[in-house]
This record gives structure tokens, sequence and C-alpha cells, in this order.
């Protein structure tokens, strides 16, 4: 089968392999512009641009599909069967998902009608999903709305990063695209309508429906103020960019837990011993103690600083201007001790 393929980021490449493996034709590959990344700002190909550059694949890389219809026209000159879609980056107009006479599809990293749009791994973190997955989706001209060809779900653990969970959704949805090729080809060509009936696709409800904004700068920024387990998910989610401030240096927190007595079964020996710990520091803290407070300097394990419930564990974080460090080597970086303040230099935690 001739595949156009269109994707970005390092999430797409297993997609991108996985059907050149397959045995599939590659007639072209669609991504991103390059861009200006790292300290010295240089112009930087996609991650998609340089793996398909490595298989000896055409690459294009129009700024706005959309707009551009000499790209379009270039496009339905590969004569492509059908289109693949892995976070691409772009909205599709109607000109170009109309092309291949087998459709559009796209890999989408969640459970459909849940998390439509941007950043949906973040999302399921941020807001405590105990699963998400990957759909296999008929594209049409709305967000994510399209019917579900195939899907699988996967558990996600408590203390599991965006980054973690995203490479086991980018392989889950290489496995998907490759199981549902053949199904899709099989079925033919002919009106959509007909196609994806004898494909017997899901038609998405409005049951469970929810939409992944955007993320902010100000979403990267820890709240003391909220529960241990809200500072955690944010940690997680947006790994590896949540910030806070030590010294009045930019404090980049990369790995946490928290201290919830409930949770103990999900969290690290070292996590657990500090809510076993005879002091109870780890599950009382004092009354006194302003959230963002260093309540414990926990050797070989981090910090512990109070929240606005349990506190959380600092496991791993990287402070402006220095590598990540972890444990004990945060300790050393850090020199905290009980009583100081992790946040703006304005606000100060309570005499305790």
């Amino acid at each position: 089968m001739k595949i156009l393929f269109w994707g970005t980021p390092t999430y797409a490449v297993p997609s991108l392999e996985a059907l050149v493996e397959a045995g599939h034709q590659l007639v072209g590959v669609v991504t991103q512009p390059d861009r200006r990344r790292g300290r010295g700002k240089e112009l930087q190909p996609s991650s998609i641009k340089a793996r398909a550059l490595e298989l000896g694949l055409p690459v294009f890389t129009p700024e706005r599909i959309r707009r551009d219809e000499r790209c379009q026209q270039q496009l339905a000159d590969l004569g492509p069967d059908v289109s693949v879609v892995v976070a691409f980056g772009q909205i599709l107009p109607p000109a170009v998902l109309n092309q291949p006479p087998l459709g559009c599809w796209n890999a989408h990293g969640s459970l459909l009608p849940r998390w439509r749009g941007a950043g949906p791994i973040q999302w399921c973190l941020l807001e405590g999903d105990s699963s998400t997955g990957v759909g296999i989706m008929a594209m049409e001209e709305g967000l994510d709305t399209g019917p579900v060809l195939l899907e699988r779900s996967i558990s996600i653990g408590l203390l599991e990063n965006a980054q973690q969970l995203g490479q086991r959704l980018a392989q889950l949805s290489a496995e998907l695209l490759v199981e549902a090729l053949p199904r899709i080809e099989a079925a033919g060509t002919g009106p959509e309508t007909e196609r994806l009936a004898r494909l017997g696709v899901r038609a998405q409800g409005e049951v469970g429906l929810s939409y992944a904004r955007m993320l902010t700068k100000d979403d990267l920024l820890v709240d003391w103020n909220q529960s241990a387990l809200e500072i955690h998910r944010r940690v997680m989610g947006l790994y590896p960019g949540t910030l806070t401030q030590w010294q009045g240096k930019r404090l980049k927190l990369l790995a946490t837990e928290p201290l919830v007595a409930r949770l103990a079964s999900q969290l690290s020996p070292e996590a657990r011993c500090l809510l076993a710990a005879p002091d109870g520091i780890a599950l009382e803290p004092p009354a006194t103690s302003a959230p963002g407070t260093v309540l414990a300097i926990a050797a070989e394990a981090g910090l512990v600083v109070a929240t606005a419930g349990c506190p959380v564990l600092v496991r791993a974080a990287q402070l402006e201007g220095k590598a990540p460090a972890q444990g004990q080597s945060l300790l050393q970086q850090l020199g905290c001790v009980p009583g100081d303040y992790l946040g703006p230099a304005t606000t100060t935690a309570a005499t305790t």
C-alpha cells in the first residue's frame, strides 16, 4: 500500500519505522518546518524529518498546509492510497482529507472522546486518569471527532511521567497502525460512508467528552497551596517543565511522590519508609508550616515539602545553571534545611 505519512515529534518515529518495516511503500513524509532550538537557536529538523531522510524518504515541510495549494498538489501527485497522521501539529484541510481513496487515518493518543485535541498525554496525567490508550480514527473536519476503527487501553502508573507514558503510547500507536492498515486496504475504495460501514467503525458519543486545551507557561508553575497529589500530577504530566524557585533561582521539578497513606502501595520503598517514620513528619506536618516549606531532608530520597495537605517528596530537580540531580546529589546541590522555603522570594514560610 502506498502511504503518505504525516508527523513531527519523536512520538511519531516508531509509527514511521513500523510502517516501513511492515513493507508499505512510503511515498512521502510531511512534517513541520525546521525550527530554531537550543541555546544557539540554530535551525533543527523535526525528529520525523531527520528519520525520514535517514530512510531515504521524500520530505515535505509546509509552513501551513491549509494555505499551501502548491504543496497540496505535490502531495496529490504522489498518488497515495492512504494518509496516516501521527502528531503532525497542523489541521488538515478538506482538500487534503479527501485526496487518498482509502482515507486519512489518525493514531490518537487517548481513548476518544476523552481528550480530543492537543496534549492528551499531558492532560490524562494532570487529571489523574487511571488508564488511557490509542485509537485509530478516521479523520474528518472536526477536531478528533471521527469514528474509531481500533482502540487499545493501558493503565497509568502513579509514578509515570509524560515522557515515559508517551514512549509506551508511541509504541502502541505503531502496533495498531500496522494492524489497522490491512483492514483499511481490504475494505476497498468507494464512498466514505460505505467504506467505514464495511470497516465497522465505532462512532464517538458525547459521554466522557473532554478537550485537551493548549498548555501555557502559567501551567508550569507549581502552586504549593494545592494538594500533594495535584502537585505530583502536575510534575508528572508536564515533565520535564514544572517550575518553582529556590533562593531566587529557577528550580525545575523532575520527579515527585505524594506522601499519601492510601497510595502507599504505589510508592517507592523510600517514600513508604517516610510514611512509616516514627516521628510522623510525612503524615502530620506542623500546622504552622506554610505550603512550600521544607519539612525534612530525607537522605538518599530528597526533600519533604509541605503542601495544602499531605506533604510531597521531591526526588529529582534541576536548579538553574546546574545539571539535573536526584536523591543525595540534589540535597547537596541545594543545601536545604528544614524550615527553608521553595517558591517566589516575596513569599515566606510561616514561623514554626
